[in-house]
């Protein structure tokens, strides 16, 4: 007797802000990658279909995007933070205010 089947990931890759195409506000929206992996005896082994989606949190409206255009709203999403070298502020550093002279 063989057990065999299939098992569903579901990761959450960045939270972005763009205008929804359905509902047309701007919201947070959430790229999530899917992923359905081929399983033997409930162990699972590789994966069959990977799948990149867009979700509003207004709406709940999902759309698909392609990898591409995944990796690159995955770049656009890391670089928006702040950290050293973007121009935002960093953990643990203290605001720099513009007029106040040292």
């Amino acid at each position: 007797m063989i057990i065999f089947g299939t098992k569903g990931y579901l990761y959450q890759l960045a939270v972005l802000t763009l205008v929804c195409g359905r509902c047309g506000n701007p919201s947070a929206h959430t790229l999530r990658k899917r992923v359905n992996k081929f399983t033997l005896f409930f162990v699972p082994l590789f994966p069959f279909s990977t799948k990149y989606l867009t979700q509003c949190t207004f709406c709940g409206a999902e759309q698909q995007v392609g990898k591409e255009q995944a990796e690159q709203l995955e770049k656009q999403a890391v670089s928006g933070q702040s950290g050293p070298g973007t121009g935002g502020q960093a953990y643990g550093q203290t605001p720099k205010h513009p007029y106040h002279r040292p």
